[in-house]
This record gives C-alpha cells, sequence and structure tokens, in this order.
C-alpha cells in the first residue's frame, strides 16, 4: 500500500513563507502524480498546486499563483510545497495527493481523481 507523509507546516505570521514535504512510500506500481489541496473549517476541499511525474508540467489555483510553489524529487520521492507571502486567507489543513499516471506530462486539479492521501497539516497565519 502507498502511503503520504508530510511535514512541516505550523503557525506563521502574515508574510512569513512555510515549506511542505510529502513523502511518497510503497509500491507505487508505475510512475505518478502529485497534488496539494486544503481545506478551512466550513469550506470545501480546494485545489492548490499540482505537479506531474516528469515535473515539466505544473497548475496553481489563481488564489496561490506567484507565492507559492510545487516541486518534486523522484530519486527521494517527495513532492514540496514552498510557500511565500502567506496570508491568513491561507490558513487551512493542507493535504498531498497522489495518483498513478503513466502519462508523465499530465497534471490532474480534482480532488476524486487522486487515490492516495496525506494525512493532513495545519498550517495557521496570523494577521
Amino acid at each position: 500500500q502507498v502511503q503520504l507523509v508530510e511535514s512541516g507546516g505550523g503557525l506563521v505570521q502574515a508574510g512569513g513563507s512555510l515549506r511542505f514535504s510529502c513523502a511518497v512510500s510503497g509500491r507505487t506500481f508505475s510512475s505518478y502524480a502529485m497534488a496539494w489541496f486544503r481545506q478551512a473549517p466550513g469550506k470545501e476541499r480546494e485545489f492548490v498546486a499540482a505537479i506531474s511525474w516528469s515535473a515539466d508540467t505544473t497548475h496553481y489555483a489563481d488564489s496561490v499563483k506567484g507565492r507559492f510553489t510545487i516541486s518534486r524529487d523522484n530519486v527521494k520521492n517527495t513532492v514540496y510545497l514552498q510557500m511565500n507571502s502567506l496570508k491568513p486567507e491561507d490558513t487551512a489543513v493542507y493535504y498531498c495527493a497522489g495518483r498513478p499516471s503513466t502519462r508523465r506530462d499530465v497534471v490532474y486539479i480534482q480532488g476524486y481523481e487522486y487515490s492516495w492521501w496525506g494525512q493532513g497539516t495545519q498550517v495557521t497565519v496570523s494577521s
């Protein structure tokens, strides 16, 4: 079984930065695409960023463009989310997600397209 373990996050002041990592372990059986989602209390889960297996393709939600960067290291089987210029509106539980994909340059941006999920990590941005 594939497992995704997140690390990072915490409390930060507005304008600050955080970096998440998500380590993938187990038998993936194939190449895989990855993404980050987030969910604030009382709100629906929303897409944040996605990256293809090759890392040649990325996609971001409009709300985080220019501030967040998704990247991956397939040798280390780890995906990262660098978050800069954080705002109180970024406060949420963040989840990494993955899915098998033999299409090396394709990204997926909807939650139902993903098979594997991390445990979730709280990010709180104070004003």
